[in-house]
Formats: C-alpha cells, structure tokens, sequence
C-alpha cells in the first residue's frame, strides 16, 4: 500500500533544486523535469522516484516479455530505461561495436519513496512507510542548501574531449550512407558519433544542473543507478499512453538560433518550408504511423500535428504529433515493444536503416537513442528519448556522449557535420 499526503509548496523552482539535490544520496534515483515547458500532454511538473523496494535489470535477451511480467506482477509505479540495443530482442539484430560504459541493456524500479509537482502542489507517495517518515524527510528536503549549476570547484576537472569518428572519416561515412539511400536500401537514416572521455571524474548533479540551464527542455533527466548515471536534457517525448490514446512526437528538423528576435523568427519560418527538413520528419512520420497501427483499433491512427515548428533556447525544430487508439488486449509493454527504437533514432524502412547504422558507427549505443520513463499502476506510460545527454559510469571514469543527425537523399554531408557539432555544444561546453 502507498501512503499519500500533499502538501504545498512556496517556491517549486527552488524546491525542484532541493529535490534533486536529496535525491543523490540514494543508490536508485530519477529525477524528471518539464522546464515548464508549455505542451498538449503532460501530467507533472517534476517527479523524483528514489530507493528501490524491487528491480529489475537485464541484457537484451527476452528483455520486452521480462519486462512484461515485471510491469504486470507489481502494478506500481515503475521507474527506468530501455536502451537502444533491445532492438536486438524485436529483430534478428545484433551490437557489436565498442561499449566504453557497460550500462544494464534494460533497468526498471519500483520506488519506495515518490513526489510529484504540479504547480504548487506537491503529492508524496510512499510505500508502505508512515506519515511520520514522510514528514521527516519533507523537513530534510527543505534544509538542501540550492548549489550553483556553474561552478568549476564542483564539477570536476576540465575533461579531455576525444572524438570517436574524426571529420574525415565522417564525411566518408555519410557518403557510404548516402550510397545506400541511391541504391534503394533506404530512405532515411540515422548516423551517430560518440565524443568521450577517459579517466574523468565529475559532480553528476552538478553536472546535470548546468546541462539543464543552458537547454531548459520539456524532458530533462537526472538518473542514478549506483555508479551509472544519466544527465539528459531531452527535447522529444518517445511514446506517451493515456488509457487507451497512444501518443508518439518525433522531432526531425533542426535550425540554430540568432540573438536577433528577427532574424531568428526568420530561421524558425525557413525550417519550417525547407524542403530537406520537412522530407526528414514526413519520411519518419510514416514509420511511427506504420509501428503504431500495429497495436491500434482499425483506422484510428491519425497525425494531430505534421512538422510544427517549437522553439528551444538553442535550437528550433519539426516536431510531428501522431496518435493512435489502442486494441484493448495489447498490454502497455506490448505497445512499446512494436514501436521500438523509436523512428526519429533509426530511419526508413526501420530494419534495414539499423543494420546499415550498425555497420558504420563505432560505438554501441546503449542508453543513447533509447528511452528513460515511467509506467503507472493503471498501465499507462510516458517516455522520452534520450538525446542531448551525457552518459557516466563512474566505477570505470568513462564519460560517454553521443550526437546524430538524419541522413537522407537531399543531405550534404559537410552541412550534417556542422549539426552534430551544434547539437554537442551544450554537452561540450558543461564537460570542457
């Protein structure tokens, strides 16, 4: 049983910082923020899951139906990851290149201790606990001292970037790409490159905070798992299920600011016409169309919204709405499995874009590309996908992040190069 209580609160940004800043002394944390981002689906501000009561965690061998029975024993509120690799577990797929982080290929907990806000209101949710302990810990929430983001003193030290794919062998490699897509193996395809460090120490919270500031996007994460850890500052939502309305928003279209509101107005209706940008999301649009039909009632899957342009501090881009009612009888992991890597992450058609990403890139994905979320007791889902962030083992002292950008027939490889660099920026920029 959950004991539930809500309480209000006098400054939730400032508690937020408090929240996150609690959450590190536990060996299982995750911590989701919406920047307050304005959006059409959305059920919290923020939510910390903390302390693991069960778990489970896996490799990608019968990952999805392990998941099941897990989500389908515990009828809780259920809190992880699903990294890209269990492809490996929907087709007959493999990974093989270099895995500098060794993450778990799937980790899900079942919280002891929960918090939602919304607005003012704080609803706290723990298992089998009493309103005594909850009271305890409240007060030891509100004594967090609120640390500054962007201090060097805090952060560890500077890191020495490397990156996995120099510029030339780059080019190179969306060339090979781009022979495929003029031979006809493929329309569209996901490259991506790994920058990392070795031997690196950092303050993950720390790190995670200055991460958030510079991007402030609607689906940022702090995720702990003992030594691992992932700081996101995720602009896209995977997969979201209301009851039975099955929701997915790809983004594919990128365009860097300009300090001139003009101008940058200008930019953002450019992206918004340009016929290379809108091919992307339109090519991906049609896959999420074609994996959601597969667990939805007849004729019920519909795009709310195609490449509407939304605006991030750092970068406009083509998100898509596509939606979906689901078949009673699918189950919520079933769901996911059939929609899994998600289309903006892999490409067109989906098995052979995988194979042909598996063969150019240099780096095993893992929690890259994949996505970090929830399931509720009624069934019900959100999950992001998991760009714009830094990977780190601790144990080992690998710092691990990854970019990419959508190749297709209208691509300059010079010009994708240029967007993976800009999509770095913030990583390098909190590392360096």
């Amino acid at each position: 049983m959950r004991t539930s209580v809500i309480v209000e609160v006098q400054n939730p940004k400032e508690f937020k910082q408090q929240l996150l800043g609690w959450s590190g002394q536990f060996r299982e944390a995750l911590f989701l923020d919406s920047n307050d981002y304005s959006q059409s689906y959305t059920s919290f501000d923020a939510v910390l899951a903390v302390d693991a009561f069960t778990s489970i965690q896996t490799d990608e061998h019968n990952a999805f139906e392990d998941l099941k029975q897990y989500q389908q024993t515990t009828k809780d509120w259920l809190f992880g990851y699903l990294s890209y690799d269990l492809k490996n577990d929907t087709e007959d797929l493999v990974s093989a290149n270099f895995d500098g982080l060794h993450f778990p290929d799937l980790f899900f907990f079942q919280p002891k201790k929960l918090f939602f806000l919304k607005g003012n209101q704080l609803e706290i949710c723990y298992l089998n606990m009493c309103d005594d302990e909850i009271r305890e810990d409240l007060e030891e929430i509100k004594e967090q001292a609120i640390s500054e983001s962007h201090n060097p003193d805090k952060a560890g030290e500077k890191l020495k970037i490397q990156q996995r794919i120099s510029e030339e062998r780059y080019l190179e490699k969306v060339s090979d790409m781009l022979s495929h897509i003029h031979r006809g193996d493929i329309y569209e395809a996901n490259f991506c490159m790994e920058f990392f460090a070795e031997n690196a120490t950092i303050d993950p919270i720390v790190t995670y905070k200055s991460l958030n500031e510079i991007s402030e996007p609607p689906f940022a994460v702090f995720f702990k798992n003992n030594k691992q850890y992932l700081l996101s500052a995720s602009p896209e939502r995977y997969l979201r299920k209301e009851t039975d309305k099955i929701i997915s928003q790809p983004i594919k279209g990128t365009a860097k600011r300009h300090t001139d509101s003009e101008i940058d107005e200008d930019i953002k209706q450019n992206l918004l016409s340009n016929e290379k940008e809108r091919s992307e999301n339109i090519m991906i649009v049609d896959l999420v169309r074609n994996d959601l039909s597969r667990t939805a009632a007849k004729a019920s899957v519909t795009v709310e919204e195609l490449c509407g342009a939304y605006t991030f501090k750092q970068v406009h881009h083509l998100i898509s709405t596509v939606v979906s009612k689901a078949e009673k009888e699918k189950s919520a992991v079933e769901i996911i499995k059939t929609t899994f890597p998600m289309g903006s992450m892999t490409g067109a058609p989906k098995i052979s874009a995988m194979k042909i990403i598996e063969d150019l890139e240099e780096t095993k994905r893992g929690l890259y590309s994949g996505a970090v979320g929830y399931f509720t007791p009624e069934n019900d889902f959100d999950f992001n996908v998991v760009i714009r962030s830094i990977l780190y083992n601790q144990q080992n002292g690998y710092v691990s992040f990854s970019v990419g950008s959508a190749i297709t027939s209208l691509s300059v490889p010079e010009n994708e190069y240029e967007e993976c660099l800009l999509k770095a920026k913030a990583m390098r920029e909190v590392l360096e």
